[in-house]
């Protein structure tokens, strides 16, 4: 072992690329030097940390994250936000452009929220940039400034200055970002499909559930690939809650067309059946659904049809979560609790921490083209989640460290402890307790 190393992490389980082994990892100037036998000696001086039976695993990248800051801080913010990352096992975030004032649509405004962030990141932070009905001019200056891809929407935001783009926009937006190599996210409901689906005010879920019917998915995604197809554009179809959805996706897929998928932890452990009433803590756009169709969704992990898990964290002050579901803030705050939910779930399924950690880590990582990130290899960041797979807690909310402690799991029992996160080979959080912020800003590289 080169005496360059500084730290040496040792695990009888570590999840690398080429399956889960015992190992030794050796780290030097917050890269990955080597990944070793389990039994290899440390050089003197190089501080030693062994983790015996818990699991080391790359960090988890969570691609879809609402910090809402700067102008919505008493939503969320970026102290708290990376600090819950953190905490989670999570050691790399991209903020979404909206719900923070200014939204990132022009560089200057990227650089009013790098601002924000960059002496409060305890994880790294990317950011995306979003294509808005007039901002066609300001996309390729995004690009050239470092955002990692472009987000829309095809039905109304939910903030007004944030509009959807119509398809003759979405055209015109896929067209100037295609030119440029770039890479479309997409909250794929069709508009007239919500505008003729019935909204009944109250308290009842299946009312809401009502009001964003799977066909409003079903179109938009059909349309969004017709689109990609005909411009030659790369697109990503955020947060997917419709199973019906999917054999569009594979046979897409199949065609060549650059379509990938997300689906997240409130899609993939809760279900319809189990909403109370009044509960609108478990609202989100598009909305969890019925049992059978989260059975789907997890065929669709296993098969490759949904590329990767996310959080969409998007928290708000808890008076937002008002008991009528029809004008609640639709958003589930998870970012703390994503990993022990979805690997609760994997686990009750058959599936393994390597396919957990290849939805939650590198197929994130790849879709940003993030490629420091994402696995445990020579060469990668350092950056690592340490977790005990196999003890449980139940969810306290105020345990939790996003500003507004409101989250759909409280009094839930998950499986998965983290243990620790290491970001670059330092210490980040220590059983639930995050460090000083030590994150960078990164900018896409390529």
């Amino acid at each position: 072992m080169s005496d360059d190393v500084e730290l040496v992490l040792r695990s009888t389980r570590v999840i690398t690329p080429g399956g889960t082994r015992a190992a030794t990892v050796a780290v030097a100037a917050g890269k990955i030097l080597a990944v070793l036998p389990y039994e290899a000696d440390a050089p003197a001086g190089a501080r030693v940390e062994d983790f015996g039976d818990d699991v080391l695993l790359p960090g988890l990248v969570d691609t879809h994250v609402h910090v809402n800051d700067p102008g919505r801080t008493e939503w969320e913010g970026f102290w708290t936000a990376t600090r819950a990352a953190a905490a989670g096992g999570i050691t790399t975030i991209l903020d979404m452009p909206l719900n923070s004032l200014p939204p990132t649509t022009t560089v200057d405004h990227l650089r009013v929220k790098q601002d924000a962030a960059r002496e409060k990141a305890h994880v790294d932070v990317g950011f995306w940039g979003g294509a808005l009905p007039d901002n066609v001019k300001d996309l390729h200056p995004l690009h050239d400034a470092g955002v990692f891809g472009f987000k829309c929407f095809l039905s109304p935001s939910g903030v007004d200055e944030f509009p959807l783009l119509d398809q003759d926009r979405l055209a015109a937006s896929l067209a100037e970002i295609s030119g440029f190599g770039g890479l479309m996210i997409v909250h794929a409901e069709d508009p007239h499909h919500l505008d003729s689906a019935p909204v009944v005010p109250g308290p009842k879920y299946a009312d809401f559930l009502a009001s964003r019917p799977r066909d409003a998915e079903n179109t938009a995604i059909g349309n969004l690939i017709a689109q990609a197809r005909r411009l030659n554009a790369r697109v990503h179809v955020l947060h997917l809650s419709s199973a019906d959805a999917l054999p569009l996706i594979a046979a897409a897929k199949a065609e060549g067309v650059a379509v990938t998928v997300e689906s997240c932890p409130h899609y993939l452990t809760l279900t319809a059946e189990e909403v109370p009433d009044g509960a609108s803590e478990f609202k989100c756009c598009p909305p969890i659904r019925e049992a059978a169709n989260q059975d789907r969704l997890w065929e669709a992990l296993a098969d490759g049809t949904i590329d990767c898990i996310v959080s969409d964290h998007s928290p708000s002050t808890a008076d937002l979560k008002t008991a009528d579901f029809s004008t609640a803030w639709g958003g589930i705050s998870s970012l703390q609790l994503g990993l022990p939910a979805v690997w609760t779930e994997a686990r009750r399924r058959g599936r393994t921490l390597e396919d957990v950690v290849r939805w939650m880590s590198a197929a994130p990582a790849r879709l940003a083209g993030l490629d420091r990130k994402g696995a445990i290899e020579a060469g990668r960041d350092a950056d690592f989640a340490v977790l005990a797979p196999e003890e449980t807690f139940t969810v306290d909310p105020a345990e939790l460290h996003h500003r507004n402690q409101v989250t759909a799991y409280a009094g839930r029992t998950l499986c998965g402890v983290v243990k620790s996160t290491w970001l670059r080979g330092r210490q980040i959080a220590d059983h639930g307790t995050p460090s000083e912020p030590t994150g960078l800003l990164l900018e896409r590289q390529n």
